[in-house]
């Protein structure tokens, strides 16, 4: 009898952890989702107040702000030794972005292909994805390669502003700063929300990591695949809803800008920032196969685009179809 109290008491107890780290996993999706929300919508209008150009608006605030849940959950799983979590988010979240994301915008509209913005932004895509690449199948990502994807990051900053004021001031990005909604709201209001958006973003980051870690060591499923898919897809929806409110507004060409640059984001800002902070060691699963699904999905997103330069709904279909069957695989190889 006593062997079976304790039984008992055991399957109690970790039943109650569970519920625990459930609601802590909820709750720092949603500290994410409105965080993200409540930044960049701050940040936008208080730059608009001290009148910076949309364009930059657009480039820098809108892609850092909508990128900043990926940011702060990587940093957090960082430093709570949690590399899996770090790095499967960043690698889970580009492959989301490509496959859900942009699938689900061209299903509600086919996406126009600017030409030159996919032969810049797209190449920019394509360095940023191959130096993950190389490092993440190198095993361990050191503050060197931090540094060297930060570098990166400002090179492509820099060359893109100069760029695009030579050419225009009405550009994808000038339209990513319009599309983000702030109401003529005055500057102490703006001021609040973006620091409470912060606030929100850090504190749903320590609960999604913590909730996230626990379910890991509760059921047995390894920090990577919960990073790959729960924290990945949870941490990209502001993308998502950037994404999909500009599809049904008829601006493709936002959606289509809005994940090339969240994915340039992620890895040479966010990876660079984690591992510059704190050196990751790889996860050998991430490195044998994950990496290798990234950048399946970033030459996929290249040849949807150049046929016809336009993602079509079937072609969208087909990358929501992809991005399920990667999920499959992923429960399956549990």
């Amino acid at each position: 009898m006593g062997g079976q109290a304790v039984r008992i008491l055991s399957l109690t107890l970790v039943s109650e952890t569970t519920t625990i780290d459930i609601l802590y996993l909820v709750a720092g999706l949603l500290g994410l989702v409105i965080g993200g929300e409540l930044l960049v919508r701050g940040a936008v209008r208080v730059a608009q107040i001290f009148r910076i150009s949309p364009m930059v608006i657009g480039l820098t605030l809108v892609g850092f702000g909508t990128s900043s849940p990926e940011l702060v959950t990587s940093l957090q799983a960082a430093l709570s030794g949690a590399p899996g979590i770090a790095v499967g988010n960043v690698v889970g979240s580009n492959i989301a972005n490509i496959l859900l994301i942009l699938g689900m915008a061209a299903l509600i509209s086919p996406i126009a292909v600017q030409a030159r913005s996919l032969k810049r932004d797209g190449g920019f895509l394509v360095l940023a994805t191959g130096l993950c690449a190389i490092a993440v199948i190198s095993g361990s990502l050191g503050r060197f390669a931090g540094a060297l994807f930060l570098l990166g990051l400002i090179v492509y900053l820099v060359l893109t502003l100069y760029l695009e004021r030579r050419a225009s001031a009405e550009t994808v990005y000038a339209a990513e700063a319009e599309s983000v909604a702030t109401g003529g709201i005055p500057l102490p209001a703006a001021s609040v929300m973006l620091l409470a958006g912060l606030f929100a973003t850090i504190l749903g980051a320590r609960f999604l990591v913590s909730g996230a870690v626990g379910i890991a060591t509760n059921f047995g499923i390894p920090e990577a695949v919960i990073g790959l898919t729960i924290v990945a897809v949870g941490t990209s929806m502001p993308e998502l809803v950037t994404s999909a409110i500009a599809a049904r507004k008829g601006q493709s060409d936002v959606a289509f800008g809005n994940v090339i640059g969240s994915n340039i984001f992620n890895v040479l800002g966010i990876l660079g920032v984690t591992a510059i902070v704190r050196p990751l060691e790889v996860p050998a699963t991430i490195a044998a196969f994950d990496i290798h699904v990234m950048l399946a999905a970033t030459a996929l997103l290249f040849v949807v685009s150049v046929s016809g330069w336009r993602i079509s709904r079937r072609e969208g279909g087909l990358m929501l179809a992809a991005y399920g069957g990667y999920l499959l695989y992923l429960v399956l190889s549990l």
